[in-house]
């Protein structure tokens, strides 16, 4: 507690290393304790304050019990302004919120909130959803005094539902789209009435909020009515009771589906805007610092920071040694700013102190370093959090069995086993796929395109892993095949293989794993039909450079340079290897690990490799290369891979365009049979289907995956990896992002012979994605000549879904050339392409 702090009354039994949950409300200016039954209730005429304190790492909320904790704590104090309070109750909210802030010590991270536009934590706080109530303090009402009084409730969310109590009791307050509960206590009755475009989620967070309310009339002999849009039924004893309430002659006033969409639409961000700020003149003093990517070491402790996220929201971030006035008046100067930029009134405020930054405030930083961090497996993690700290007792056991049974060491690592299991490896060749022998497994070309098919058992059943690893120098069809071929190899497995698309230079740690250290990518590869008649096949040269990369035989790759002395690095180790020798050259900045995976790769070339030391190379390593050039000789730091905490997203069509939503403080009851749903390991996208969902969220998720990674504002990278997992085949190093993981929560048999009766469509590929075409998406052109058409192909215009790349080397020319032809040349040029 800070000292000469005069507190309120009601925050004198809070204390800064006290875990527990917190509501109060301004009433008569005045900050009165909620009890818990009321906490989810909001009155839209208030103002209230809410805190939430929790072991450092745990999910905050309601379920938190009260108590000393004698570790680190991480609490939450947001203040709550409901639509129609008024200026005097939501400045003393916000001025009491800084009073138990002080009180506090001034670590907790303060949240401006306003009604609609709460943050996903404060949402998350509260398991049976929000609730708005007409009125407040000042008319009267209590949460306390039972309101005999019809009331109408909106009821919208699938997962935690918004429920807000209409104004007046009219069809104009409803639409088509969503479902509603009618609370008649006089009458003894429930009615829900369902849209005829609601669908079974909103259905279901209706039927149990009516159960809410029957509950807290205390009268289990309420009775539940449910009416279906269209099936009012006047003339009948529930026809009329709602014809009474809500007149029938007057329904042509319901709004259409669309009229309220449930939340608004993800947008792409744009780029973030760091700001300091300073009251050394004494009044507040803006100045803007850089455009994002922002970095950790952008911010000092002396200062204090304003971070522009747009209608994302705006956080202010306070440095240890900042001055009093900065830390009072955060969140009123943020909200200034907020009015000066004309963003919206609703923007989230996020007030965070030096040293005890959230998880959502890291994830805008490129790089984020808490104290207490380790590194294990060239990975950055914490020693608190979910999967978070295991991999160092691991070691380098990595079996399946252990990482079956410790899915958080799998979520960690992003491995399922050590990489020992059977694998087969396949080429793409003219579009089909060509074994590679076993002899020649982990040589790779950047100019081709393979699919490798991996087993592994964890003791009780088997399981499957399909890579598809596209070259740096591929061609697009060549990319399409090789997704339509996994494809097809997977519907041969009966579906139960995971599905990986890895792009050449982010291959994945499991990935690299499989070859045991001996991945070797060569320039080159087999001509494509794309490359021309007089192309040629370029395989491995007699003499070559290779650079190493990577720590131990798990994580080794080695890639072909340019064989030229300019393309060595003094940070990296090489192996020179020509007819007469093979050498490997070790720079002076790389690591001993590297050194070892060097040396073994060398062995793998000839029994009695050379070693030279950078600086100490002898004449002939000089002369074949060429001879000296200059090449890159600074020493640079290497960093490890910085990993953030996982956060998870759902994806939806119900309102018939795709919807994103962000579910924090996630677990698997978020994972619903009808949604797909990605997750942001920072090394791997994973991308869930439900097992009912619909094919427009599969084909999309690979689209949005993209356009997320390529809009988060610390500049991800967007050839990241992305998995493909099946409800029901989740493995390890995806279920150990959830916590506890029932593997018997499903019946997989049912769920998929329910899918397979709702959906048989076929699942097709594009630009080396095997999730489907979006509208405005492309289609490979050895699909387009073959026999098979995607249902949302046009037969008689295939050439229109070539890409303009595509276009050019099959038709010769630019589409608007071709279309400036007479028909009956178009007709003909078609033809010759197999394209009528």
């Amino acid at each position: 507690m800070s000292r000469n702090v005069v507190v309120d009354p009601a925050f004198r039994n809070v204390s800064g290393n006290q875990t527990g949950f917190h509501v109060w409300r301004i009433e008569d200016m005045q900050v009165v304790s909620i009890p818990a039954e009321a906490w989810g209730k909001f009155f839209t005429g208030d103002s209230y304050i809410i805190f939430s304190s929790s072991p450092y790492g745990a999910a905050g909320g309601t379920g938190v019990k009260n108590g000393i904790h004698n570790g680190r704590v991480e609490q939450h104090l947001h203040f709550w302004l409901g639509n129609e309070t008024t200026t005097d109750e939501s400045a003393i909210a916000a001025y009491k919120s800084v009073e138990l802030d002080e009180h506090l010590g001034g670590t907790p991270i303060q949240h401006r909130e306003v009604q609609g536009q709460e943050s996903k934590r404060f949402q998350a706080y509260f398991k049976k959803g929000l609730r708005y109530m007409s009125g407040g303090a000042k008319t009267g009402l209590s949460h306390y005094v039972e309101d005999k009084s019809v009331k109408l409730f909106h009821v919208k969310g699938k997962r935690k539902p918004i429920v807000r109590q209409a104004n007046t009791i009219s069809w104009a307050e409803m639409n088509k789209g969503d479902s509603y509960v009618f609370d008649v206590p006089e009458e003894g009755k429930v009615i829900i009435w369902r849209g005829a475009n609601s669908n079974r989620f909103e259905h279901l967070q209706a039927a149990n909020f009516a159960d809410i309310l029957k509950l807290e009339h205390g009268n289990s002999d309420i009775e539940t009515v449910v009416i279906d849009d269209g099936q009012e039924q006047p003339g009948e004893e529930d026809g009329d009771l709602l014809d009474s309430i809500l007149p029938l002659a007057q329904k042509s006033e319901l709004q259409a589906a669309a009229a309220l969409p449930d939340e608004e639409p993800g947008v792409a961000r744009g780029k973030l805007k760091l700001y300091r700020c300073s009251d050394d003149s004494g009044k507040l003093i803006l100045t803007e610092v850089k455009d994002g990517p922002l970095v950790q070491e952008d911010l000092t402790s002396d200062d204090s920071y304003l971070i522009d996220n747009g209608n994302f929201g705006i956080w202010v971030w306070i440095g240890k040694r900042a001055s009093q006035g900065e830390r009072r008046e955060a969140m009123r100067n943020a909200q200034g700013f907020i009015k000066a930029k004309q963003l919206k009134p609703g923007t989230n405020v996020t007030r965070v102190i030096d040293g005890g930054e959230p998880s959502e405030f890291k994830t805008l930083f490129k790089k984020w370093k808490d104290a207490g961090d380790i590194t294990s497996f060239n990975r950055k993690t914490s020693a608190v959090g979910v999967g978070r700290g295991i991999a160092k007792t691991v070691q380098t056991r990595f079996d399946a069995k252990t990482l079956h049974e410790n899915p958080h060491v799998a979520a960690s690592t992003g491995m399922v086993d050590d990489g020992t299991g059977v694998k087969e490896v396949f080429r793409v060749e003219m579009f089909d796929l060509v074994t590679v022998p076993e002899e020649q497994h982990g040589i790779l070309f950047s100019g081709d395109c393979y699919v490798i098919l991996y087993a592994y058992s964890d003791g009780s059943k088997d399981h499957y892993i399909i890579y598809y690893w596209l070259g740096s120098n591929c061609s697009q069809d060549e990319a399409g095949a090789a997704a339509l071929r996994t494809i097809e190899l997977d519907d041969r497995l009966g579906g139960l293989p995971v599905q990986v698309r890895v792009v050449q230079g982010k291959e994945p740690a499991h990935f690299l794993a499989m070859f045991g250290g001996k991945m070797t990518i060569f320039q080159g590869g087999r001509s494509s039909a794309f490359d021309g008649d007089e192309a040629v096949d370029v395989g491995i040269p007699t003499s070559y450079l290779l650079q190493v990369k990577g720590s131990s035989q798990l994580n080794c790759k080695a890639i072909q340079e340019d064989f030229s002395a300019a393309s060595l690095n003094t940070n990296d180790c090489f192996v020179l290897v020509t007819p007469d020798d093979v050498i490997v050259w070790y720079g002076k900045g790389s690591t001993g690990d590297e050194r070892e995976v060097a040396k073994t790769i060398a062995l793998g070339k000839s029994g009695d490799p050379e070693f030279m030391f950078e600086g100490q190379e002898k004449k002939h390593f000089w002369e074949a290369l060429g001879g000296k050039q200059p090449y890159f000789d600074e020493k640079v730091l290497k960093q490890d891979e910085e990993v953030n905490p996982p956060r998870l997203f759902q994806l939806s069509n119900a309102s018939g365009n795709i919807s994103v939503e962000e579910i924090v403080e996630f677990g698997q009851d978020d994972l619903i049979e009808e949604d797909v749903m990605l997750l942001d390991a920072s090394h791997t996208i994973f991308a869930w289907f439900g097992a009912l969902s619909n094919k427009q969220e599969q084909q999309e998720c690979v689209r949005i995956a993209k356009e997320y990674l390529d809009s988060c504002p610390n500049e991800r990278d967007g050839d990241t990896p992305i998995m493909l997992i099946k409800q029901g085949l989740e493995p390890p190093n995806f279920t150990g992002h959830f916590g506890a993981w029932d593997e018997d929560k499903w019946d997989v048999e049912e769920l998929y012979a329910e899918a397979a009766e709702a959906n048989n469509a076929p699942v097709v590929v594009t630009n080396g994605f095997s999730t489907g075409y979006s509208h405005s998406g492309s289609v490979p052109y050895s699909v387009l000549s073959g026999e098979e058409m995607p249902e949302n192909v046009d037969p008689s215009k295939k050439e229109e879904y070539l890409s303009d790349a595509d276009f050019q080397q099959v038709m010769g020319m630019e589409k608007d050339e071709f279309y400036g032809l007479p028909a009956w040349k178009q007709t003909n040029l078609k033809k010759s392409k197999n394209l009528f």
